[in-house]
Formats: C-alpha cells, structure tokens, sequence
C-alpha cells in the first residue's frame, strides 16, 4: 500500500509552509503530521544537500508518493529538479506536482511537461541575471555609485583623529562600529573642513 508524503520547503526564516501544506491537502491528499517534511533552506542548495530532504528519502519505500505544490521545491534548475526527480524515480517513488496538474513526474508525460517548464523557468532566470549584470554595467559607465552609501568617510575619521579623539570615541561620535572607525583610521584621504 502507498503512502503520500509532501515536502514543502521555504528559502528564508521570514516564509512559513503552511500555505504549502494547506494546498497539498485542497488537493485532495492525505498527508499524516509525520509524513510532510518542512524545512527552510534556500532553493540554491541542491536537494542532495538538504537535511530535511535527507529524512525524507529515509522514511520512503518503494511505492510511496511525494507530492509538492511547485518545481522549485525541489530545486532553483532545471537539472537539479532532473536529477531529484529520476532519483526518486529510480527508488520507484512517484512525484506529483499541484502547479502542473498533479501530474506525476516521473511518467513520461510528466518527465516531458517537467523537463519543458524547468528549462523556460531556467532560460528566465538567466534572462534576469543578464539584465541585472546589463543594468549594472550601465550605471557603472554613467559613473553612478553602486551599493549601499558609507555612513563615515575616511575624511570624518581623520577630522576627529586631528582633534585627538581616540578610536572608541571616533567611533561613538560617529555612530559607526569600532572596526569600520579602525578601516578608515589611516586611509589617506584630504581632511573635510
């Protein structure tokens, strides 16, 4: 007799599952407390690599399901949602996935429809990352400032270095941590008046 597992998956501490679960179980599957994994861990680290997905593979047999509500639970590419799906695929362990139907992922059709959607949300992503890199580039050559401002210049430390503060006191003055006041303590740089 199979048994259905879930496993729902968040990338940061901020994110609950509950929506996961609460989807999975619309959907018509009865998942027992000890047989929906949740974890929080980004989508970045392979499924190989996951502690929560570890005790999952433990507990399946032969003959269970594992039902996720989209692919990139089980990964951030399309090769690694491959290669997590033919893993659970060669322990005959069905995958049905709630975004694309129920469809079970390791028969063709779903192998297919997986293989298909994994690589157009791959080819976005890559999309993403190379508009990003293009703006970046852009505002680079217009000579804009990227990233976050300083809150002390090197010029507001040497100024209360002159006036023979001490480093702790630079520090309180300014509002800046110690070692930030220690990094810019003998940069050279003019003195702001």
């Amino acid at each position: 007799m199979s048994r259905t597992f879930a496993y729902c998956r968040v990338s940061t501490t901020g994110q609950t599952t509950e929506n996961q679960v609460q989807e999975i179980k619309a959907a018509g599957f009865d998942i027992q407390q000890q047989r929906c994994i949740e974890e929080t861990v980004s989508g970045s680290v392979p499924a190989s690599d996951r502690k929560g997905f570890h005790k999952l593979l433990e507990r399946m047999e032969s003959g269970d399901v594992l039902v996720v509500t989209k692919l990139d639970r089980l990964g951030r590419n399309a090769m690694d949602v491959r290669s997590t799906v033919e893993l659970l695929d060669g322990r005959s362990i069905k995958v049905h996935c709630l975004a694309l139907g129920g469809v079970d992922l390791t028969s063709p059709a779903g192998k297919m429809t997986m293989s298909v959607i994994a690589s157009v949300a791959e080819f976005e992503r890559d999309l993403l990352i190379e508009r990003t890199q293009s703006g970046l580039a852009r505002a680079k050559s217009e000579g804009k400032s990227l990233g976050r401002p300083p809150i002390a210049s090197a010029g507001d430390v040497q100024k209360l270095k002159a006036a023979n503060q001490s480093q702790s006191e630079v520090a309180q003055e300014l509002k800046i941590s110690l070692s930030t006041v220690k990094r810019l303590w003998n940069r050279e740089e003019p003195l702001v008046t």
